[in-house]
C-alpha cells in the first residue's frame, strides 16, 4: 500500500516542480508600440544626447551571419539582456531567431521576411533600440531594414567584423554599453514607473551590471543630463528611380523615396561597355559621364566604395553630397562634395552600346537591370524639421570619452588612424632600414 502511495504521489511532484522552457517565437505585432527618444544638442558639441521619455522595451538585435562564434555572443547578449531588465523583449531576424531560439528560456519575437525592396511590415513601429554585432556590413543591413522609415531607432554597434569602421564597441563592452543607452532618460523619464505585477527583487550577484533591475531601483533615477549616451546623427540619401515613362521603379507610393545610409551606385553590371551617364546638378546638366559607373554617397560612405574609386574622406557631421566616377575615360572628371540639400540626377544616356545598366542601394541590386532613359534622383535627408526637432538621419550610439567632453566625435579621428591607417608611412615603424 505504501508503495501505491507513493507511485502515485511522485509523478505530481516532479510536474509541479519543474518550469516549462518557453521556446516560442512569436510575431513582432503582438509587441507594444515603440517609444521614440528625442535627441537634444549641447553646445558647443555637436553631438546629441539620447533622451528616453520611459525605458525602452523593444531590443532589435543583429548578427553577421554564418558566424558560429557570433551565434554564442548573440545568446549570451540576449539572455543578460532578459534577466536584468525589466520588460525586456527580444526582436531578432528570422534566421537568427530560429538558430537560438532553443536555446534561451524565453521567447523571442521576429518579423516576416519582407517582399524584395520593402521594409518588414511592424518593424519601425516596434523597435525602441537596435543592437548589432559584427562589422560595417551588419550595421548598414541593420539599417536596411528601415529603409522606408523617415526615423531609425538609435543603434548601438558592436564590433565583431572584420574592419569595423562604424562600430564603436567591443563587446566585452556589452553590459556597460546598454546600462548607459538604457539609463540615459531625461530628467523626470522614469519619475512615476510603477512595479510591474510579478516583479522578483534583484537578487545580490557580484557583477552590479549582472544585478537584475527592478522598477524600484531605476524609478526617479537617470545618468543626469550631462552623462546621457551620445549620438552621432548619420544623414542618409533620399533615393528614387524613375522609368523613361516617369513611373516609379524604386519606392513605394507618391512619396514613397526610400533611404540609403552608405551609397546609391549606377553600374555596368555584367556588361564589359563603359556606361555614358547623364548627370544633372540642381537640375542643371553637369556633364555627360564615361565610365565603369557613378557614385553617390553619403559621408558616413565617403569610406566605403567611395573612397576605393578615389574619392574623398568627409567627417559624418558634414551634411554632403560625394559624387565619385568608377573609372572614368576621362581623366579630368574628378569626385565632387556637394551641399546634402542640392538634387542630383543620374540619367543612363542614349549612347550606351549596352542599353542596361543596374542600380544598387547600399550594397543591395534594386533591379535587374534599367533601361536607357531611366534616372536615379538622389538628395540628402533632412534631419530637422521645421520646428528644429531632430527627426531623420540614422542615430548612432557612439563611446563617450572621459574627461574629454569638448572633443566627443575623436573616434572619428581615432578610427582614421587606428583602422584606415590614415597617411601611414612606407618602411620599418621602428627606425630600421627601409
Amino acid at each position: 500500500m505504501k508503495l501505491l502511495v507513493r507511485c502515485r504521489i511522485l509523478p505530481w511532484r516532479r510536474h509541479f516542480s519543474s518550469t516549462a522552457r518557453q521556446r516560442v517565437i512569436k510575431p513582432v505585432s503582438e509587441l507594444q508600440d515603440r517609444i521614440r527618444p528625442s535627441y537634444v544638442q549641447r553646445p558647443p558639441n555637436n553631438l546629441l544626447s539620447l533622451q528616453w521619455p520611459s525605458p525602452p522595451r523593444n531590443v532589435l538585435i543583429t548578427k553577421k551571419k554564418r558566424t558560429p562564434g557570433i551565434t554564442g555572443s548573440l545568446v549570451e547578449f540576449t539572455t543578460h539582456l532578459y534577466n536584468t531588465y525589466p520588460a525586456i523583449n527580444i526582436i531578432l531576424e528570422p534566421e537568427s531567431a530560429k538558430e537560438i531560439h532553443e536555446q534561451v528560456t524565453f521567447p523571442v519575437y521576429t518579423y516576416e521576411e519582407p517582399i524584395r525592396n520593402l521594409s518588414p511590415l511592424f518593424l519601425s513601429d516596434k523597435t525602441d533600440v537596435v543592437c548589432t554585432l559584427g562589422g560595417d556590413g551588419t550595421i548598414l543591413r541593420a539599417s536596411s531594414l528601415f529603409t522606408h522609415a523617415a526615423n531609425v531607432p538609435p543603434i548601438l554597434s558592436f564590433a565583431m567584423g572584420t574592419i569595423g569602421f562604424l562600430g564603436e564597441w567591443k563587446f566585452k563592452e556589452y553590459k556597460r554599453a546598454f546600462r548607459e543607452v538604457y539609463m540615459s532618460g531625461a530628467a523626470d523619464a522614469y519619475a512615476n514607473i510603477d512595479l510591474p505585477e510579478g516583479q522578483e527583487p534583484p537578487s545580490s550577484l557580484d557583477d552590479p551590471l549582472d544585478r537584475p533591475l527592478s522598477y524600484a531601483d531605476i524609478r526617479g533615477k537617470s545618468m543626469g543630463a550631462t552623462r546621457t549616451a551620445r549620438i552621432l546623427l548619420r544623414n542618409r540619401l533620399k533615393v528614387g528611380v524613375f522609368g523613361p515613362d516617369g513611373s516609379r521603379i524604386y519606392g513605394t507610393g507618391d512619396d514613397g523615396d526610400a533611404y540609403a545610409l552608405n551609397e546609391v551606385i549606377v553600374h555596368r553590371g555584367s556588361s564589359p561597355h563603359l556606361k555614358v551617364i547623364d548627370v544633372y546638378v540642381g537640375g542643371r546638366f553637369l556633364t555627360e559621364g564615361v565610365a565603369d559607373g557613378m557614385i553617390i554617397s553619403s559621408p558616413t560612405g565617403s569610406t566605403a566604395y567611395s573612397l576605393s574609386s578615389g574619392g574623398s574622406i568627409v567627417h559624418p557631421l558634414v551634411s554632403s553630397l560625394l559624387l565619385t566616377p568608377i573609372c572614368p575615360r576621362s581623366l579630368s572628371f574628378r569626385p565632387l562634395v556637394l551641399p546634402a540639400n542640392t538634387p542630383i540626377t543620374l540619367r543612363l544616356g542614349e549612347k550606351n552600346r549596352a542599353r542596361a545598366a543596374e542600380v544598387s542601394v547600399d550594397g543591395k541590386r534594386i533591379s535587374e537591370g534599367i533601361d536607357v532613359g531611366t534616372e536615379v534622383r538622389v538628395l540628402g535627408e533632412e534631419v530637422k524639421n521645421q520646428a528644429g526637432e531632430w527627426c531623420g538621419g540614422v542615430p548612432s550610439i557612439v563611446r563617450g570619452v572621459n574627461g574629454m567632453e569638448d572633443n566627443e566625435e575623436d573616434h572619428w579621428v581615432g578610427g582614421l588612424n587606428a583602422l584606415l591607417k590614415f597617411n601611414y608611412p612606407f618602411g620599418d615603424q621602428d627606425g630600421g632600414t627601409r
